[in-house]
Formats: structure tokens, C-alpha cells, sequence
């Protein structure tokens, strides 16, 4: 097919078809761009023709001709007929260029009269392909788009390449697809490589992520699917866009969800798709093969245990056709891709999966998998399995795998008699605690729900009501109906009761933002607890008590977390996010204790993994990030911050303070962009769940990333609304979120030292009080700078250099840093690398790369020495000479904005672009230069 200039592309793919792909595309364009070619090449659904459908629409209006063939499986034996596809529709217009012998060879091979092959006209059709792509060129551009090339005829592919070899210098490009293998040792795209022409890139299709595919069965309208359930379609789907996808609809659509245990159901057109070589094995040799796919990692000692007598022979067999792949030293059985095994069990009848699970019951040596099968070989009710199921549950609990609990504990209830002790109900509700604790909140919710639908005792609804509170992190709001049914359900046991006012403490927290109430509700919950006998729940409730006056900068929170720290201690709440441990922490870097908050929050996080706490993980990630980012090891922290960012978006938990801490870091050490675009991602998030505990902690990094940015403006207005939902919620501890600092500077910087001074004045009263020396010395670089545009620059480098030395003390490498370049940047009268190379060097060490680029673009700006007298403002843009001007005569913003018809706040940023023109700092320096004095 030919596609002239003037033709009208189709409609381009909906852009949920690129999702994932958007490194591959800016590389691919990159080559095109650059008069090169592009070679797709991947396995089987992978997404290649809808990358090749793509970059053909957006490339191919950039030439004059577009050449297209598409080749089939089932037309791979007609010689020429990919040649007539490319070819035939222009070959008319420039055959009288071509030589009589090369015409009249194409004219034959194309149109098929006569007798044209290439052992007879073999030379005359190569130079006929290559003279006809001249000629096409020489009227402009071309591109050549060919899908699919495995399936090419062999004479057109033989021609095609002889002319791609020989196009050097021609404008001819060619964007090619084609499949190949996943195995690391399989090279095909190098044959198909050696026939392209020689700049060819070879751009490999790789599976989607687990959050890619999420994205992509949401853009398909595939939504509400449970993340266990997404996990699952991404596992066994091999990340394959296209397998994804069926698979995904066939689960939106299926009424009935699978089962727990079992793999997912395989809808018939994949089935066909993976399994079109099964009908090449034996029967004896598919059974081995069902057995392997029930098993959840077979071996051929395993199969040989479960009494598949010829394993061997029968892997090997499927080996040869594909299904499986074959591994030296390896005694692992392993499918080619991991939907054949899925597909194999799902054509399997019922009668025909028991007996696979029941001969594995036995075979298996991990106690764990012998009772999952037991349970799938069964059917019914059955104590003595149930019974099983519930040890294997516990076991795997204990080996820090409790997704594989939860799963057990399903199975296990589902083989409960109603009149057995623990019941069902009981038994599902601690699978769904599993996957609370595992991150599958969706999956524990719809438990809960479960429970909830035909529960009766009171016990067992309360805790389904914490479950379903526990799935909606952050954003409580969205479930505020439940607390008066769970207060009815819980009467006036104490042991409920606790759990429910412990619920009601963090809806305090979060929700209403009171810090009082909160701090009584966890306060109630402790005393309930106590009187019940629970420790566990005393436990958690006296952290929350803690976590809540240590936010507040109350008296007792040293002793309430003693309260919780001491004995005895419940292991399950060693860990916990919310126990005393992660207290503690949030103690210790509030009263600047890194190295031990360090060693604290290590030890955390180890624990947690351990136990498989998935939530608590992406916590303590995030508080060991923080923890690097104040001792100023910036590499470290952005590193720490994007793995608690991966794992919180994977698995839907802590989204907005991942967000949030990553900001941070990718302002420190990353880059600034990315540093905006997640604090705004964070504010986004936390407005959404009604969070405004961490929405001023995310407008907070929005604040600083604005600062780090050169937007003093943008800054001043997040930092604004930070203070005043702290100042509402009654946050008192400024070691919390330690924005004062950056507020008082971007204040600086606007032209308002004096609110600026009032920002440090009033924070400085809270942090003696509460003793936080770090927080002290950042405010004495914020004031310095204050007296700096006031004029008074000889105590502002004094004050300068020893709220530097007091943060090198302390260990806060960055704010060190910091103080450093303050400290340059009022040292006017030294030659501007030499004023700058102390804070470049202290950058360095904290591997700050955006603040290093602060220092290179101040060394570039800054004048060789000091300015003259009587400044001239011809280097000024003509808005920027208008308010510079007006300042010279002494006019405030809001009159400058008055006069020239203006927002106040475009005066703001139009002084900032003054001061980096003239290399200086304030409006007192403008001031100073209109009199004829040198910047302070």
C-alpha cells in the first residue's frame, strides 16, 4: 500500500495503547528524526504493530511517499506479493526511469504476467527495487512501513534487503516489525537487522509493568478489578499487552470471581492462541504437563512424586514444540511464557484439576503447598482440612508471606463447617487482616464485605467494620457511615469498643484535623484496652496517643511513648507502622538524633520485610529516605524516596506521603520538575481523601520545590497555606514539617523582610521551647537573610557563618550546605567563583545537584566585580526597567502594580528576573545602586 502526501492518516491509536512505552517512542522518534530507521522486533501480542501503527501516523507526514506491506502467516508461500504490496501502486509513475530489462522484470514479478523469478531475472529485480526506490526519493522523502517481516515472502524480503544495503545517503527510511523470541539467546532481530539499512535501531518491545497494565485495564474501561486480582493478570499475562487485556475482560465481564488457589480463568481466545501446539503432545504427556501447571513450582522430582513415571520424556517432548523452556543445571520446570500454564489448567475439567491436586497433596515437601492442594482436591465441607489450612495459614504468616495466609485462610474457611470453632466468618476476617497487612486493601475490603453481607455475631461484624476502615487509608472520609454502625454492633464491650475508638482517633486526626480530640479518643482506646485484657490494642492506641502530643509539641508525649515502649510488648506490634517503634522515630529526627533515628527506623524496616508488612515497608522506607535527606546524603535518600514511591503506587498504599517525601528528594538531589510535579500530586491526592493532616505536608514540599525553582511568588503562596492548616489543626512542633524556614526566605525574596522577620520571630518561640536546635539554625540563616535586605550585611555573614557551623555540628549536611551559598552569595566584592566555591564544594559532598546548578547559574551571572556607581538598566527587559525603575523611587509592590496595571504578583516575579539580571539580591540593592553605592 502507498500512501502519498496528500493522503489522510486513520485516526491515530488511542493513547492508552502506548501506555509504558514512552521511552521507547522518544528514542524511536529520535532516530526517524535523524533520517534513521527503526527495527520493532518482540515476541507475540507485545504491542509491536500498534508502536509501528503509531510512529508511522506521527512520522509519516513528514514525507513525501509512505510504502506500506503487511505480510501473513498464510500468505507467506506467494512470491512477490509483499514487493506488489510496497510497490505496486507507484511503479507506474517512475518505471520510465528504469532501464528496459529491470522494468520489464519488475513489471512481471508484480502483476505476475509472464515468468519472473529470482534465479532467472535475479540481478534485473534487485536493481529494478533499488533504481525505483531512487526514483521515489528523488522527489522526496520515504518512508517504508513493513509489519510483521517473519512472515514476509522470501523473494520480496531477499529484494527488500538487497535495496536497504545499498540506500546509503538515500532519503529512504524504513520503520519494520517483527516478532521474535523472549530468550535470552534468542538473536533473530540480527538477521533481519543485516537486512535493513546500516543505521538501523533495534528498539525491543519489553512487558508492561504491573502498574502499566493496571493503567491500561483502566483506560479500557476495565475498572474496579482488586489490585491481588491486577497482580495476578500482570503475572500471568508476562506483562503482554494483548493477554493482559483478554484477560482482564474476561474478568470484568466473568459473574463469577475465581476461586482462591487456583490461577486465573483462561477466556477461549487465548486458549487457542497459546495452546495451538498441545494437540502435538501425547495424552500421557499433557497430564505431566497439567500437573506441573497446578504446581507452584514444579520440578521433575516433583512430578516424578506425584506419579508421572515418564517426566522426562514428557517435558522433553514439550519442550521441543515450545511450551516449556528448557534450563542447564536448572531442575526447575518452567513454561515458555506463564498463560500456557494457566491455559493448560483452565481447559482442564474439574475431575481432571482434583486429581492433579490431589497427587501433588502428597508429593509436595513444603507443608504449606501440600495443604493448599488438599484443599483444591477437595470439595465440601471438612474439618480435619480446614484444620490443615488453618496451620499452613499460620506458617506462612510466620515466614513473612501473608498474601499466601490470606489465600490459605479463604481456602480454609471455605472448608469450615458453620458450627466449627474458629467458624468461617472468623476465618475470613483473619485472611483479610493477611491482606491488610500483605497491601491488598481491595481484597480485604471486599472480605470484609463478604463477612458483612451474612455475619451476625457482633465480634465478627466489628472487626469486618475495621477492616473496611482499614482499606480506606487516608481517606476516612469516604467511610464515615460505618463508625455508628460498628458503635452499635460493638454495645458495650470493652474489647470492641477499643478498636472502634481507635478507628475514631485517626478520623480526628485526619478527617476533622483536631489534634485534642484525637489525642482523647486514642487515650479512651488505651484505657478500654486495658480493661479488656488486650495489649495489642493498648499498644497501638498509646503510639497513636504519643504520635498525636509529639505533633502538637505536648508535655507528656516523652512519657506516653515510654508508656508504649514498655513491657510487655506484643511482637506484631514491633513492626507496625503505627507501633511505638515508628513513635519513637518521628521522636528522634524531631529532636535531631540522626544517628539514631537512623539505626531506629533501619532496624523498622528490616523487621517489617521480614514479616512481609507491606504498608509498613513503604512507611519506613519513606522515613529512612527522610532521615538521609536531613544528614544531607542526597543520592541516598532519592534512591530510598522512588523505591517507597514504586512500591506505594503498586500497591495503592501511602500514594500522597510518597509522593510528598519523593518531592523532597528530587528537589535535593534530582530534578526540580519531577520535584513539582509530585508535590503536586501529593496536594491533588490528599484534597482528594479529605487527608488534611498530609496536605499541608505536601504543600509544603510544593512550597520548597518552588523555592529550589527560583519561584519566590509560587512559593510564598503553598507556604501561606501551610502555616494556616497548621495553625488550624493546632500543629505546634515546627520540627514537623519545617517549612518556616523556606517561607521566611521566599519572603526575603519577594521584597517582604518584615513578614519575613515575623515568620522567624514566631517560630523561634515554639523551637526554644520545644528545644529543637536544627530548626534554630535554619530560622538564623532565614533572619540573616532579612538583614541582609535591610542592609545590614556584615551582621547577616556573621549570623550567616555561625548558623552554618551550628548545622555542620548537628549533621544537617544540606542546610549546611545551604548557609553556605547565603553566605556567597553576600560577599560581592571577592570574584564571584572564588565567593562560591565553598558552597559548590559542600553541595558536592551532598550530591545537591539541584542547588549545584543554583551555584554554576550564580557564578555565570555574577558580575567579575563590583558594580559601578549609577547602574544601567539597558540590559533590563522594558517591563522589567518600568519596576525597577519604581522601586529606585521608593514604591511598594502593591503600588508598582497600581501604577503599571499589574498583579502584585507578576511585580514579584519581575523583581526576581531583575535581581538575577543586575546579580543582586533585594530591592535595598537596587535602592543602593540608584544611589550610587555598591550592593550590600
Amino acid at each position: 500500500m502507498t500512501v502519498r502526501r496528500d493522503f489522510k492518516e486513520p485516526g491515530r491509536p488511542r493513547p492508552d495503547l502506548v501506555i509504558g512505552r514512552e521511552e521507547l517512542f522518544a528514542g524511536a522518534r529520535g532516530q526517524l528524526a535523524a533520517g534513521g530507521s527503526v527495527l520493532v522486533h518482540g515476541p507475540a501480542g507485545i504491542g509491536k504493530s500498534t508502536v509501528l501503527r503509531s510512529l508511522a501516523a506521527e512520522y509519516g507526514e513528514e514525507v513525501r511517499t509512505v510504502l506500506r506491506c503487511s505480510a501473513t502467516e498464510s500468505e507467506s508461500h506467494l512470491p512477490f506479493l509483499a514487493l506488489a504490496d510496497l510497490l505496486g501502486l507507484v511503479v507506474d509513475e517512475v518505471a520510465h526511469r528504469l532501464p528496459a530489462p529491470q522494468r520489464t522484470a519488475l513489471e512481471s514479478a508484480l502483476t505476475g504476467r509472464g515468468e519472473s523469478t529470482l534465479q532467472r531475472d535475479g540481478l534485473a529485480l534487485r536493481l529494478a527495487v533499488l533504481s525505483t526506490l531512487r526514483a521515489l526519493a528523488a522527489r522526496g522523502p520515504v518512508l517504508i512501513v513493513a509489519d510483521d517481516l517473519q512472515w514476509l515472502d522470501p523473494a520480496s524480503a531477499e529484494l527488500l534487503g538487497f535495496a536497504a544495503r545499498r540506500l546509503g545517503g538515500t532519503p529512504v527510511q524504513m520503520l519494520c516489525a517483527v516478532r521474535t523470541h523472549t530468550e535470552p539467546q534468542g538473536q533473530e532481530q540480527d538477521r533481519y537487522l543485516s537486512a535493513s539499512p546500516p543505521d538501523t535501531l533495534a528498539v525491543k518491545i519489553n512487558p508492561l509493568s504491573r502498574a502499566h497494565v493496571a493503567d491500561l485495564l483502566d483506560h479500557r474501561g476495565y475498572t474496579g478489578l482488586p489490585r491481588s486480582t491486577v497482580r495476578d493478570i500482570h503475572r500471568t499475562s508476562g506483562g503482554n499487552p494483548l493477554f493482559a487485556l483478554e484477560l482482564g475482560r474476561a474478568l470484568f465481564e466473568s459473574t463469577t470471581p475465581p476461586s482462591p488457589g487456583e490461577p486465573l480463568p483462561v477466556p477461549t481466545s487465548l486458549r487457542a492462541l497459546v495452546l495451538n501446539r498441545l494437540e502435538a503432545l501425547s495424552a500421557e504427556a499433557r497430564r505431566t504437563l497439567l500437573v506441573a501447571s497446578a504446581g507452584a513450582r514444579p520440578t521433575l522430582a516433583l512430578l516424578r512424586a506425584a506419579g508421572r513415571t515418564n517426566a522426562e520424556a514428557d517435558t522433553a517432548q514439550a519442550a521441543a514444540l515450545g511450551l516449556l523452556v528448557t534450563e542447564q543445571d536448572a531442575p526447575g520446570v518452567r513454561f515458555a511464557h506463564p498463560l500456557i500454564s494457566a491455559a493448560l489448567y483452565a481447559q482442564a475439567d474439574a475431575q481432571e484439576r482434583r486429581a492433579a491436586h490431589a497427587a501433588l497433596s502428597t508429593a509436595a515437601s513444603d507443608p504449606i503447598e501440600r495443604a493448599r492442594h488438599l484443599a483444591l482436591a477437595s470439595t465440601g465441607t471438612d474439618p480435619r482440612v480446614a484444620a490443615r489450612l488453618g496451620e499452613a495459614a499460620a506458617a506462612a504468616r510466620d515466614r513473612g508471606a501473608p498474601s499466601v495466609a490470606a489465600e490459605l485462610g479463604l481456602l480454609a474457611a471455605r472448608h469450615t463447617p458453620d458450627d466449627a470453632a474458629p467458624g468461617p466468618d472468623e476465618r475470613r476476617l483473619q485472611a483479610a487482616a493477611d491482606a491488610l497487612t500483605a497491601g491488598e486493601t481491595d481484597f480485604a475490603r471486599d472480605i470484609a464485605h463478604d463477612v458483612l453481607a451474612q455475619a451476625t455475631e457482633p465480634a465478627d461484624r466489628v472487626r469486618a467494620w475495621m477492616v473496611v476502615i482499614d482499606a480506606a487509608g487516608h481517606a476516612m472520609a469516604e467511610v464515615d457511615a460505618v463508625f455508628p454502625q460498628a458503635l452499635a454492633d460493638a454495645g458495650d464491650d470493652p474489647r470492641l469498643l477499643t478498636l472502634v475508638h481507635y478507628q475514631l482517633a485517626w478520623r480526628a486526626l485526619l478527617v476533622e484535623g483536631d489534634f485534642e480530640r484525637a489525642r482523647e479518643e486514642g487515650a479512651r482506646a488505651a484505657d478500654l484496652a486495658a480493661r479488656a485484657g488486650d495489649r495489642r490494642n493498648e499498644l497501638l492506641a498509646l503510639a497513636f496517643q504519643a504520635q498525636a502530643e509529639t505533633l502538637m509539641g505536648h508535655p507528656d508525649a516523652p512519657l506516653t511513648i515510654k508508656r508504649a515502649l514498655k513491657e510487655p510488648q506484643d511482637p506484631r506490634v514491633a513492626a507496625d507502622h503505627n507501633g511505638a517503634g515508628s513513635v519513637r522515630f518521628r521522636w528522634l529526627i524531631m529532636s535531631d538524633q540522626l544517628a539514631e533515628a537512623r539505626k531506629t527506623v533501619g532496624a523498622l524496616l528490616r523487621e517489617a520485610r521480614r514479616r512481609g508488612m507491606v504498608e509498613a515497608e513503604v512507611h519506613f522506607l519513606r522515613g529512612l529516605a527522610e532521615t538521609e535527606l536531613r544528614a544531607g546524603h542526597c543520592g541516598r535518600a532519592l534512591d530510598l524516596a522512588r523505591e517507597s514511591l514504586r512500591l506505594a503506587r503498586d500497591t495503592g498504599i501511602g500514594e500522597a506521603a510518597s509522593a510528598m517525601l519523593t518531592s523532597l528528594a528530587e528537589a535535593a538531589g534530582g530534578e526540580v520538575d519531577r520535584a513539582m510535579a509530585l508535590a503536586r500530586e501529593a496536594v491533588a491526592r490528599a484534597e482528594k481523601n479529605g487527608d488534611v493532616i498530609y496536605l499541608s505536608r505536601a504543600l509544603a514540599a510544593l512550597g520548597h520545590a518552588q523555592l529550589v525553582a527560583g519561584d519566590a511568588p509560587g512559593a510564598v503562596h503553598s507556604l501561606r497555606r501551610a502555616r494556616e492548616l497548621e495553625e488550624g489543626l493546632g500543629v505546634t512542633d515546627p520540627a514537623r514539617g519545617r517549612w518556616h524556614g523556606d517561607l521566611a526566605e521566599a519572603l526575603v525574596r519577594i521584597g517582604e523582610p518584615a513578614e519575613a522577620q515575623g515568620v522567624v520571630d514566631a517560630t523561634r518561640a515554639r523551637a526554644l521551647n520545644l528545644g529543637r536546635e536544627s530548626v534554630l539554625a535554619v530560622l538564623d540563616r532565614a533572619e540573616a537573610l532579612t538583614r541582609a535586605a535591610r542592609g545590614e550585611t556584615d551582621a547577616a555573614a556573621r549570623q550567616l557563618a555561625q548558623c552554618r557551623a551550628r548545622l555542620a555540628r548537628l549533621g544537617y549536611g544540606l542546610e549546611e550546605a545551604r548557609a553556605a551559598y547565603a553566605l556567597a552569595g553576600l560577599r560581592g566584592r571577592q570574584p564571584a567563583a572564588a565567593a562560591y566555591d565553598e558552597a559548590a564544594r559542600l553541595f558536592r559532598r551532598c550530591r545537591a545537584m539541584p542547588w549545584l546548578r543554583q551555584v554554576e547559574s550564580a557564578v555565570a551571572a555574577a558580575p567579575a566585580r563590583a558594580p559601578r556607581a549609577g547602574i544601567s538598566l539597558d540590559a533590563l527587559a522594558a517591563t522589567e526597567r518600568q519596576v525597577a525603575a519604581l522601586v529606585m523611587e521608593g514604591a511598594t509592590n502593591r503600588e508598582i502594580a497600581a501604577r503599571l496595571f499589574i498583579s502584585v504578583k507578576t511585580v514579584e516575579a519581575t523583581l526576581t528576573r531583575v535581581y538575577r539580571k543586575l546579580g543582586i539580591r533585594s530591592r535595598v540593592d537596587i535602592v543602593r545602586l540608584a544611589a550610587g553605592r555598591p550592593p550590600g
